[in-house]
């Protein structure tokens, strides 16, 4: 996941008390595709300045990937994992390597600071003015394995971060893996030809009926954008239930709305999947 902000090409939150759980981090049970997992924990801080009453970043990852699998399919699935939770800058890395590289990188990043911090301790000094809460810098990253069955292996990472400004950053991104080719699938993979006029139409009605109201315009009363412009966006995971796609903050709505995450049952799209895809048979078992 550069410099501050603009690391992590596709990371996500680590938010409590929203959808999901990055705590729970053990595939479902059930038919599995022969995939075992491993974990890294990363907890680290650094000072402004090595003073530890300077203000200070924090970096949180709890990194779970692919460890064991089918030897020739493994490194492709290993190189999904580590490009959606770090970036395309660490893709060529081993996940170990890559969250050791990484949590190098962010604090790095973070020591550039210190020339302005330096600037702004002298201002606070000549002025009397306590020194800027935006130095204060955290970043927290999980993922979660949604679905590891029939052929598919699906999972979420989770990001929240704070470079500076009125608050922070969170963001929910969904990865769907053919776990005999490592490949990502995207919705042209899984549904019909021009599918999406259809799909806009029942997520737009889902999101209506998750917030109580009968007509969708009447969402854009509650914070969101034009539902004319609500179309499907490719962050998306599947399980034995059906689909769920979240659309993360300011891309439906405003930023009070927080990310919104939308359950699609099988039955409700099952009409736009292609017969032979990867997800019709599994939602034909369910």
């Amino acid at each position: 996941m550069g410099k501050m902000g603009t690391c992590k090409v596709a990371l996500a939150v680590l938010a409590a008390g929203l959808y999901f759980t990055a705590c729970d981090m053990t595939p479902k049970s059930g038919k599995q595709n022969g995939i075992s997992f491993d974990s890294t924990l990363v907890d680290k801080s650094y000072y402004l300045l090595e003073n530890p009453e300077n203000p200070h970043c924090n970096l949180q990852i709890k990194f779970v990937y692919p460890a064991d699998g089918d030897k020739a399919v493994l490194p492709e699935i290993q190189k999904q994992f580590v490009t959606a939770y770090f970036g395309e800058a660490y893709d060529t890395l081993a996940p170990a390597a890559a969250v050791e590289r990484y949590t190098a990188d962010y604090i790095e990043a973070y020591k550039d600071l210190e020339t302005d911090f330096k600037a702004e301790l002298k201002r606070a000094e000549e002025g009397g003015l306590p020194v800027g809460a935006w130095f204060s810098y955290y970043e927290m990253s999980s993922d979660q394995i949604r679905f590891n069955e029939d052929g598919l292996l699906c999972f979420s990472v989770n990001f929240e971060n704070y470079t500076g400004g009125a608050h922070g950053a969170h963001a929910y991104n969904h990865f769907v893996l053919d776990a005999k080719s490592g490949m990502r699938l995207t919705e042209e993979d899984i549904f019909v030809e021009s599918y999406q006029d259809n799909l806009a139409e029942i997520l737009v009605a889902q999101i209506a009926k998750q917030n109580n109201v009968s007509d969708p315009k009447e969402l854009e009363n509650m914070g969101f954008f034009s539902v004319d412009e609500i179309y499907p966006n490719n962050n998306f995971f599947v399980d034995e239930t059906g689909f769920t796609y979240t659309f993360n903050e300011y891309e439906i709505a405003a930023y009070v709305v927080g990310p919104i995450h939308v359950h699609l049952p099988f039955e409700a799209v099952q009409f736009l999947l292609k017969p032979e895809g990867p997800v019709a048979q599994l939602a034909n078992l369910k």
